[in-house]
């Protein structure tokens, strides 16, 4: 995995994205409640906190809980709830080592089945089923795992150029279009939310 992902915006924390799969991970874990290239700096910036140029699932999972809070707590925080996310990143992190050595490539190298390889994902603490299609369809489209039926395992995130998620953010041309998209999705539960009311 060493491709360029322009999910940040921000050309240090996109080249760590493309270059290791656990930033890659924890960025999509981040990737809620708040703009998307902010969680996607979060590797970066957690990464640059430890003193290192990478994340590690073994250093991160062994870490103090409270230490490890406080690092995603100091200005600017990490994440709109950085306690609730250092908790959620050190359990993945944790899932990592038991289950993949650390390694978080192994969740996908290899794999040769669409389904099996989103099972997987869903398997990942914090990973529900839309957050594993979505990841699944950014590691189809942009980093070259494909393995037979992603795209149909991957649901509608899965279809070309639908700029529905992270999966289709390739520049600035292409963020705005899936923040047009995410305006209309919340556009239309909010008018749907309405009619039932």
């Amino acid at each position: 995995m060493d491709v360029t992902l322009h999910l940040a915006q921000d050309p240090e924390a996109d080249e760590l994205l493309g270059r290791s799969p656990l930033a890659a991970l924890v960025g999509m874990l981040l990737d809620q409640q708040i703009p998307m290239e902010w969680a996607f700096k979060g590797p970066s910036a957690i990464a640059r906190r430890m003193g290192a140029d990478d994340l590690d699932a073994h250093e991160i999972a062994a870490q103090d809980p409270e230490a490890f809070a406080a690092l995603l707590s100091d200005k600017p925080a990490v994440h709109r709830y950085p306690g609730s996310m250092a908790k959620r990143i050190q359990q993945l992190c944790q899932y990592l080592v038991e289950h993949y050595d650390g390694n978080a490539e192994l969740v996908w190298k290899g794999v040769d089945d669409g389904r099996e390889l989103l099972k997987r994902l869903q398997e990942l603490p914090g990973f529900g089923k839309q957050k594993a299609q979505i990841f699944l369809a950014l590691l189809g489209k942009q980093l070259g795992v494909r393995p037979e039926g992603w795209r149909e395992a991957a649901g509608a995130y899965g279809e070309p150029k639908s700029f529905r998620s992270v999966a289709d953010i390739t520049g600035p041309q292409s963020l705005a279009k899936v923040r047009a998209h995410k305006q209309e999705m919340k556009a239309a539960a909010k008018a749907a939310k309405a009619a039932r009311q």
